[in-house]
This record gives structure tokens, C-alpha cells and sequence, in this order.
């Protein structure tokens, strides 16, 4: 096979070289293992400015998919992902002794 012919392999989405930036708040909110804390931590923006500036940048309904998925999942807030893995951890502790 030619090598012109075969895809190329690249990240889809490379995180953004300036923290402060609008794209890498927006590509941060999009990583799952990004918490809103370390958000908060790396650029001083609360949870609700990220998501006024992912409604803002984002189409209605990218911006409805993203809500939809952050508000279900347990990883993008610090606590409640910590509390998951400790579950998680109880649940697989205990099922072993059975």
C-alpha cells in the first residue's frame, strides 16, 4: 500500500497551548477525566462562568449534549467521583468474599 494512501492518525482533539484561553476552557469542559475544580484551579472560572461560555461558544444543541452528559456523570465534579470510586472499590471488595 502507498504511503499517501492510508489515514493519518491524529489526535481529534489537541488540548490548546494558552490555559486562559476560551478553547482550552471549552476543551477541558469537553474531557471527561477534567474536573470543574481543576478548571476552577487552572484558570480562576467558576462552574457556572464554563458553562455560560459553553452555551455561548457551542451550538444549542452541542451545548445540550454536553449539559446532558456533565450533569450525569459523576466525574466532572471532584466529590462526587471521589465518592463513585470509593462505591466502586466497597462493591468489588465485597463481592470477592462471596
Amino acid at each position: 500500500m502507498k504511503k499517501g494512501l492510508r489515514p493519518i492518525t491524529r489526535s481529534a482533539n489537541p488540548e490548546p497551548e494558552d490555559k486562559n484561553s476560551i478553547s482550552w476552557i471549552i476543551w477541558a469542559a469537553w474531557a471527561d477525566r477534567i474536573t470543574f475544580e481543576d478548571i476552577k484551579e487552572k484558570t480562576g472560572r467558576s462552574e457556572s462562568e464554563v458553562i455560560k461560555i459553553m452555551r455561548r461558544n457551542l451550538s444549542e444543541s452541542s451545548f445540550r449534549l454536553w449539559r446532558k452528559r456533565t450533569h450525569n456523570q459523576s466525574i466532572k465534579h471532584r466529590k462526587k467521583f471521589e465518592n463513585s470510586r470509593k462505591q466502586l472499590k466497597q462493591r468489588i471488595y465485597f463481592s470477592d468474599d462471596d
